[in-house]
């Protein structure tokens, strides 16, 4: 040992130099690896309340579904009125000879009636954005109204716009609705045929929930 004394020396602060670096390396390993953990912890506890939110979500627009076919279970009973459900939105399609006289844009009683009972219902849906459009069959317009009406297009406008008026004057909040028009392109059914033409004849009100409405709205990049 005597004969050795630097070189011993130089092995001894070698392995403790070799210790340390160890000794470091398993603490930076560690302290990612609790923090991997803590992520994903996270995560899960995220991935829970995302469940927890579409439960609660579906839960809600069964309810809304129930509650508008109860209002309207005379009208769907004949036929009148279908409402339907899906993911993000619900829909009620009337039939327009319920709403509108033929080439008209006026609303009648009967129509009136139908969007008091939706109203009621609607004036507490606070989540939804109410998109009402308006379709036609591909038949054109008489030459006695196109001054008022030029085409299918303004038409199916007016009468979408007749009926968010209405929402309105009845106490549906006025920042929530819409009102756009299809015109003849968007039939259900053939218009080869005066059953599908009056299925294509009709007056589609959509909730959308206000979270996808605020998403669709977004710019694209």
């Amino acid at each position: 040992m005597r004969r050795y004394p630097k070189a011993f020396a130089m092995v001894v602060v070698a392995l403790a130099a070799s210790g340390c670096v160890s000794t470091s390396k398993y603490e930076k390993m560690e302290t990612e690896k609790n923090q991997e953990i803590a992520a994903l912890k996270e995560q899960l506890a995220a991935s829970e309340k995302d469940k927890a939110a579409l439960a609660e979500s579906k839960r809600q627009s069964q309810a809304q579904y129930n509650a508008l076919v109860r209002k309207l279970s005379a009208e769907v009973k004949r036929g009148q009125v279908q409402v339907r459900r899906y993911q993000h939105m619900l829909t009620v399609d009337v039939a327009d000879q319920i709403f509108f006289e033929s080439g008209r844009a006026d609303l009648k009683p009967s129509g009136k009636e139908i969007l008091k009972k939706l109203g009621d219902t609607l004036k507490s849906y606070d989540d939804k954005i109410i998109r009402v459009a308006g379709y036609t069959d591909n038949v054109p317009v008489a030459k006695s109204i196109q001054k008022t009406y030029p085409s299918n297009w303004e038409l199916s406008v007016a009468r979408a716009t007749s009926v968010v008026r209405y929402l309105q004057q009845i106490g549906v909040p006025p920042e929530r609705l819409i009102a756009s028009g299809r015109g003849e392109y968007a039939p259900v059914a053939s218009n080869d045929t005066a059953e599908g033409r009056q299925k294509n004849r009709r007056i589609e009100i959509m909730l959308i929930d206000q979270s996808l409405a605020e998403e669709m709205a977004k710019p694209k990049p």
